[in-house]
């Protein structure tokens, strides 16, 4: 049986250097995606149902593919903590997050379109900011505007300078893809890495 090509359902730029490290070749999709969350549904279920809907969503343009999904939910006193967008905004969530631990949720499929077959993980990172002051914040955000990360802290730049410390299984998760778990879900499929 050929191969099936693997494609990326993400438009995310973090996820696309992430996959990259496994040095196999794959293509981006952009998946149409409402990302709400669902009333009554946990953190941990938004990111993993999400993660399979963009999956799911580009798989009827891809043909026979492996299609990988991903999303994070980071989490800070039982509240989501969403893409800051903006600089007031990312001014509001570190003032809000500085001296406690937030949860990051990311989640993983692996769709395989050709059998139907999805895997799915969810790996959790907590993550100890340090006290920030205000100055530290704004010097922070002029320098690495993180407005497109959860929590506006760019871990894998200068936002590892705004953390304490870290309890994760994977750091590729806490940056979007959990590389770990993927290669496993590959291997399942009969991906070999290396």
């Amino acid at each position: 049986m050929a191969k099936l090509p693997l494609v990326l359902a993400s438009t995310s730029v973090y996820r696309r250097d992430l996959l990259s490290r496994l040095q196999i070749p794959f293509s981006v999709a952009t998946p149409e995606v409402d990302e709400a969350h669902a009333p009554g549904e946990s953190p941990e279920q938004t990111a993993c149902r999400l993660a399979q809907q963009k999956a799911r969503a580009v798989s009827g343009s891809c043909g026979e593919a492996l299609i990988i999904g991903s999303d994070q939910v980071a989490v800070l006193d039982g509240e989501p903590l969403g893409k800051p967008l903006t600089h007031e905004n990312a001014v509001r969530q570190l003032r809000r997050i500085r001296g406690k631990t937030a949860l990051f949720h990311t989640a993983v499929v692996l769709h395989n379109s050709r059998t139907g077959r999805t895997q799915t993980r969810l790996v959790s990172s907590a993550v100890t900011f340090r006290e920030l002051s205000d100055q530290q914040i704004q010097n922070y955000l002029a320098r690495e505007q993180p407005y497109h990360c959860a929590g506006a802290a760019k871990t894998e730049g200068l936002g590892i300078a705004l953390i304490e410390k870290m309890q994760v299984e994977d750091p590729n998760a806490l940056i979007g893809l959990p590389l770990i778990a993927l290669v496993d879900m590959l291997q399942n499929e009969g991906v070999e890495i290396v």
